[in-house]
């Protein structure tokens, strides 16, 4: 039986757009991009997860947003188990704190980054 990882991912929005960020060196299935987000950790509330996630990884703290959608993806290894989250707005200032490549994302225009598998049909769905 495959190992099943609980994960948050946000959807974060500003002007239209969404935010996208690069899977940074090191990290397993680098290179590729997906949603911020991470591991929800033993005793965390999927909302606690999102609001640490988001300070350890981009320096902001979510503070309107609401979940939106759930889906399980199965790779070679494990299950990803994805809960995700409509960002509307956070306090502070975006930053790369792992050195990951962020990208404003147009939803109106056909999508150009190769997001991880486990978020395409998100990723579709946003740009219906």
């Amino acid at each position: 039986m495959k190992p099943v990882l609980d994960v948050v991912a946000g959807i974060v929005w500003r002007d239209g757009e969404y935010l996208a960020v690069e899977r940074p060196e090191g990290a397993r299935m680098a290179g590729w991009w997906e949603f911020p987000g991470g591991k929800i950790e033993p005793g965390e509330t999927r909302e606690d997860a999102l609001v640490r996630e988001f300070r350890e990884e981009l320096g902001v703290t979510p503070t309107e947003f609401e979940h939106w959608q759930d889906l399980e993806h199965e790779y070679d290894e494990f299950v990803v188990r994805l809960n995700f989250f409509h960002i509307h707005s956070y306090s502070g200032e975006l930053q790369p704190l792992e050195k990951q490549r962020m990208a404003w994302v147009d939803p109106s225009v056909p999508p150009a980054l190769d997001f991880l598998p486990a978020d395409i049909v998100i990723v579709e769905a946003l740009h219906r």
